[in-house]
């Protein structure tokens, strides 16, 4: 079993989408279970977390074995065509952010 999202390894990458969603969505819910599914079963693919507010303001952070890891769900058929559906359907705004975990500390 891949490490959680709150332990990510030293070495590993975090991918940081941070969204705005718009008020009318129709299909975004769905298609976002979907991703989440799709995601799980990415070679190199170690944890997910996300949340969302009210205002439709999110973040979504991905964690990843390497750059490769990330490249392969960046290409995948499915997940492009859901990127490009969010940036003409679903989208207001949108940002995508790669780090590399040099630390990680945690309180339990």
């Amino acid at each position: 079993m891949p490490p959680g999202p709150d332990d990510p390894p030293q070495g590993s990458f975090a991918v940081i989408f941070i969204s705005k969603l718009k008020a009318e969505a129709p299909g975004y819910e769905q298609t976002a279970r979907r991703m989440v599914e799709l995601v799980e079963s990415m070679p190199g693919f170690l944890g997910l977390e996300s949340w969302r507010d009210a205002d439709g303001r999110g973040v979504t952070i991905s964690y990843w074995r390497d750059e490769n890891a990330i490249a392969g769900w960046r290409d995948h058929p499915e997940h492009a065509e859901a990127r490009r559906r969010g940036d003409e359907q679903w989208y207001d705004d949108w940002r995508i952010q790669v780090c590399r975990i040099e630390r990680a500390v945690r309180k339990s």
